[in-house]
């Protein structure tokens, strides 16, 4: 990369950071094309940007945000993910760990908080945004369906 490619990547790296609720670090030395695919893949599904990150730029790319608490993460071969959903990103790290065990979640940012590992996987329990959206439309949905039913059994009784 050239020097303006450098500015541009700290930049583009610097404002993704400043609109995401979460961001999760991760190494990932030893997966494979393969791997890296499979997460990419659940990551997109999940609304989530993940990002193999040069440690150097990404470390300027912290500054004034709500992470810049997470430098000392970046050694070695990192991976971030970062969303506007404050779940996703530790979800799709964790459980994508659980199956790959070449994936070493670190830690992560929640707003100005400094999360560790276990702390990472406590938030990756919590259901993500669209699970609780479709668990409240579902709820919604029940008492609707109900009251039809009823309307129906006493339209046939009427009859």
């Amino acid at each position: 990369m050239n020097r303006n490619e450098k500015k541009d990547y700290v930049a583009d790296l610097n404002q993704a950071f400043k609109s995401s609720e979460v961001v999760v670090v991760a190494h990932y030395k030893g997966l494979t094309v393969a791997d890296m695919t499979s997460l990419r893949a659940k990551s997109r599904d999940a609304g989530v940007k993940i990002k193999v990150t040069q440690n150097r730029l990404t470390k300027l790319s912290l500054k004034e945000t709500n992470f810049e608490g997470l430098t000392p993460l970046f050694v070695g071969p990192t991976v971030v993910a970062y969303g506007a959903d404050p779940v996703a990103p530790a979800k799709v790290l964790v459980e994508f760990a659980k199956t790959n065990d070449k994936l070493i979640v670190l830690g992560g940012g929640f707003g100005e908080k400094v999360m560790d590992i276990k702390q990472v996987q406590e938030l990756a329990k919590i259901p993500s945004l669209n699970e609780l959206r479709g668990k409240l439309v579902g709820l919604l949905q029940a008492p609707a369906s109900q009251l039809a039913r009823v309307f129906s059994a006493y339209s046939k009784l009427e009859s």
